[in-house]
């Protein structure tokens, strides 16, 4: 072990002050089977390092074939390892110039042993969860309602939410936001997405029973909802199909629900749109009129990520696009949306890109770095940065 007169010598050959140095001085050794490969270093930034520090506990996410992401309670990040010039060592129970004593007056010698070294690190970026699969998993088993008496119900390919974390790369916080998005509901312990038709089935016995009773969509009693359709169909998925549907509310110790209009005529008309390649747009706007409940009223804006009208054509025509059904990969959802149309306005391309900004970015910017703009008949258009295969 090195003595204090070696220090002060190698000071000295270094050419340094030796006032200017701290009194205390960590002498290095390595301990005994230290290999790089027995610690793998991770730099957090403070909300992460609170995050540990309270207890919490972060999480490795993702299947053999998808680049592994870091998931805390409500974020998710992307791992990537970064190199260093510098040998990082692990030295346990080094201490800092901001740890020491300053009130020594002689310089003293402090031997310790290091644990580790990497000449790496895993780097964090916050980023969009990847959400899309798990509609994909849920799809593989909807819920199309109770079994008919002589049926077995379907019991393959059903997903607890333990399930579904370990699948999914996204925070246990933000598959709960999507799953309520996707309107999937828990039955018998496992998650599960309605089928499409069922779904709608229940819009129209909740809608039938509204008309009959000459109810305000605004204003619909939960417990007649309940009794006058249990029936039919389980309770459960009533009050289900309600909460998707419509916004609760308590009054006079009764629980009502005000239909949202623009939910209800979206899902009518993506029932119109799924069997059709294209649509004369003026029909389509007359026959999904005529398919929402009486006192609803359709609008186009209301088709927001779900449709994409053709103005160019003659006569103008509509055709189903949803958002959720693109790549969530960001140059991929561009190349595809740059083959579907060359050349888009803000407006409407902006509903196709909204949920690729990332924090604090904007819509604006993903256009500046994947497209070009330009004007066409007074109106500014954005087309591929680069030639987009047909």
């Amino acid at each position: 072990m090195r003595t204090l007169e070696e220090v002060r010598a190698t000071v000295q050959i270094a050419k340094l002050q030796e006032e200017d140095l701290q009194k205390t001085v960590h002498c290095l050794s390595f301990g005994e089977d230290v290999l790089s490969a027995d610690y793998c270093l991770m730099e957090l930034d403070d909300a992460l390092c609170k995050h540990i520090e309270a207890g919490e506990s972060l999480v490795i996410r993702g299947d053999k074939d998808e680049r592994a992401v870091l998931c805390s309670g409500d974020k998710t990040y992307d791992l990537k390892m970064a190199d260093t010039s510098n040998l990082l060592l692990l030295v346990p129970g080094c201490k800092t110039p901001d740890q020491l004593s300053g009130s020594q007056d002689s310089t003293h010698l402090l031997h310790t042993q290091i644990w580790g070294f990497c000449s790496s690190y895993w780097e964090l970026r916050k980023q969009r969860p990847k959400l899309k699969k798990l509609k994909q998993l849920l799809m593989e088993n909807p819920y199309e309602g109770p079994a008919l008496r002589g049926q077995e119900e379907n019991t393959g390919n059903l997903y607890t939410m333990l399930d579904l974390l370990e699948r999914i790369q996204a925070s246990e916080e933000e598959m709960q936001a999507q799953l309520q998005t996707i309107h999937a509901c828990q039955v018998d312990g496992y998650w599960r997405m309605l089928d499409f038709d069922y779904e709608m089935k229940l819009l129209g016995h909740v809608t039938q029973l509204v008309d009959s009773e000459s109810w305000s969509f605004s204003k619909v009693p939960l417990e007649t909802c309940l009794d006058e359709l249990g029936p039919l169909e389980p309770r459960e998925m009533i009050e289900h199909w309600l909460n998707c549907y419509g916004k609760r509310s308590t009054e006079n110790e009764g629980v009502f629900y005000a239909l949202d209009e623009d939910k209800v005529c979206r899902a009518t008309a993506l029932l119109l749109l799924q069997n059709a390649v294209k649509f004369n747009l003026r029909e389509f706007q007359d026959v999904w009129q005529q398919s929402v409940p009486d006192g609803m009223g359709t609008r186009l804006d209301q088709l927001k990520s779900l449709a994409l009208v053709d103005r160019s054509s003659e006569p103008n025509t509509i055709c189903l696009l949803r958002v959720e059904d693109l790549s969530e990969d960001t140059l991929e959802r561009f190349n595809h949306l740059f083959t579907l149309r060359e050349k888009w306005t803000e407006a409407d391309i902006t509903p196709y890109i909204q949920d690729l900004c990332g924090e604090k970015q904007t819509t604006g910017a993903l256009l500046t770095k994947y497209a070009r703009s330009s004007t066409q008949n007074g109106v500014k258009v954005f087309n591929s940065r680069r030639p987009v295969a047909t």
